[in-house]
């Protein structure tokens, strides 16, 4: 098998990459921290950790996790907090106890937390304060051991007007001191061992578990180190994206740290005072999905925003939008550089080249292998849409606990299904179309929601916009277009008369719905699957 795209790799990036160059996550951690005691790990809600402060913190959470609360290597402990600085002292330190950490979303209902508590088995639970009244309400449905009370600030400091605990509940703070005088003897963890049960959106139904092993994210770590170009100059990182997605975990949260980065963490991106905080000037890193960078451009006093530090924004999760790019670009003077992947990789699997950005094709990082497949699973010749399959050593392992779907899409060659449809060209450059359920066939002609979105997305009054596929008697199905306006003058007419210049007309909603906002997930993803409900 040829690989066309090795030819077009920004200078300096290589064709593969080490898949052992730690034997674990937790090793790679305990590198970092060593390398870089001195300086600051992380940042947030005015207080700070160095490396050496999160090696002392993780090591003695770990020793607490395999001593006083006896849990084995293998098995899992769920983190349900959202940017706070214990996030990455308990995911250090549970990965350095050779347990398996399940991301928990804070925002989730009693029933969907039942859901992932349950089937992953977790033991134990490190819980943000405002969320323990849920985690009470499932704990005896579930098998949880204990539940670690996280509070805001310094996870070394409880909150002092938090409800009293219960049976099995201990303040993270208590736990820390605790571990702190206990013996840590490393457990033997090695790159088959399973690091992460990252739960999927769901998309498809109920979540599923991707099973991730250190050997997948070590490989992956290496993969973006390389393709991404970051050096240990004191890169200094925004987080805006949420730790427990696998995007915000993988860039900002583990990478940061291989590469001994300063990582200021936005709690609730919301905020726009925390967001202004970690804007401050200096940073050079910053990673979000469309919708994230859209806001951003359209926040008050971006404009007073200084990005003339900034030498890398990272795009992922969504389809990145033409015209959003562009705007970032003449704002900021930095280019968006997109990436591709989904839990199942890790998650980096495809990235334009950082010296060329948004726009110039998705190309397979390092080690990585793609191939656009029909049904059949038969190989497609370049310029024909089919399913993006991708190869390498990022691929998960399966889903936990469910063989069936893990045979739907990961075949014995190591050949994952994405779910998402694509052409590559003759360069080996990938275009995403859209999600192969997303996919609207309108009187037999197929129509991805993406390009339909991202000519809509150009009109100078729309702010966001979200396109669905609906029954229709004469077409069998037509598109509905939910649109966010910029002008409350913006109506339907119009927005018809602009897709029809710019659009085939099957490709033209018959339907547009105006909205004052419109759904998406913790990250800022526009959920379709909402809208079509």
């Amino acid at each position: 098998m040829t690989f066309p795209w090795l030819e077009h790799y920004s200078p300096g990036v290589p064709t593969t990459i080490d898949a052992r160059a730690f034997e674990s996550v937790g090793e790679m951690i305990t590198a970092a921290c060593g390398r870089f005691s001195e300086r600051h790990a992380y940042e947030q809600g005015g207080a700070a950790l160095t490396y050496r402060e999160l090696d002392a913190l993780s090591r003695a959470f770990a020793a607490f996790l395999l001593g006083d609360c006896r849990l084995v290597p293998g098995e899992r402990i769920a983190l349900m907090m959202p940017n706070l600085l214990a996030y990455p002292v308990a995911l250090a330190g549970a990965l350095r106890a050779g347990l398996a950490v399940v991301n928990v979303n804070p925002m989730y209902t009693s029933r969907e937390l039942q859901h992932q508590l349950g089937d992953s088995g977790a033991k134990a639970i490190v819980a943000v304060d405002s969320v323990l009244a849920l985690v009470r309400q499932v704990r005896a449905a579930v098998d949880i051991r204990r539940v670690i009370v996280a509070a805001t600030g310094d996870p070394r400091c409880p909150n002092a007007e938090a409800a009293p605990l219960e049976s099995g509940e201990e303040h993270l703070a208590d736990v820390l001191a605790k571990g702190a005088g206990l013996e840590f003897s490393p457990p033997p963890i090695g790159l088959q061992d399973m690091a992460l049960l990252q739960y999927t959106g769901g998309t498809t139904g109920v979540s599923k578990g991707a099973s991730l092993t250190h050997g997948n994210l070590v490989a992956n770590l290496q993969q973006g180190a390389a393709w991404y170009r970051l050096g240990e100059a004191g890169e200094v990182a925004v987080t805006l994206l949420p730790l427990y997605h696998i995007f915000g975990l993988s860039f900002n949260g583990l990478l940061m740290i291989q590469i001994g980065a300063l990582n200021r963490l936005v709690a609730n991106p919301r905020d726009p005072q925390q967001v202004s905080a970690a804007l401050e000037p200096g940073f050079t890193v910053l990673s979000g999905v469309n919708t994230l960078f859209n806001g951003l451009l359209n926040s008050p006093g971006f404009d007073r925003i200084d990005f003339s530090t900034l030498r890398l924004a990272v795009s992922g999760g969504a389809a990145t939008q033409s015209s959003l790019a562009q705007r970032w670009l003449m704002a900021t003077g930095c280019r968006i550089t997109e990436g591709y992947g989904l839990s199942e990789t890790s998650p980096f699997a495809l990235s334009n080249p950082v010296h060329l950005g948004f726009g110039s094709g998705l190309l397979p990082l390092p080690s990585t292998e793609v191939a656009i497949r029909d049904d059949a699973g038969t190989t497609l010749p370049a310029g024909t849409v089919g399913e993006i399959c991708i190869r390498g050593p990022q691929v998960m392992q399966g889903y936990w606990q469910q063989p069936g779907e893990t045979a739907a899409v990961l075949d014995a060659a190591g050949w994952l299904r994405t779910g998402d449809m694509g052409a590559i060209d003759a360069r080996g450059a990938v275009t995403v179309t859209d999600r192969k359920k997303d996919m609207v066939l309108v009187s037999g002609f197929n129509v991805f929601p993406n390009e339909v979105e991202a000519v809509l997305a150009g009109h100078a009054q729309v702010l966001e916009c979200a396109v669905i596929g609906v029954p229709d008697e004469r077409t069998g199905e037509a598109l509905k277009a939910f649109v966010v306006a910029r002008d409350p003058a913006l109506r339907g007419e119009i927005l018809i008369a602009y897709c029809r210049a710019n659009l085939t007309a099957y490709k033209v909603p018959r339907q547009f719905v105006f909205v004052d906002q419109l759904p998406k997930s913790p990250v800022g993803k526009i959920l379709r699957r909402s809208l079509r409900a």
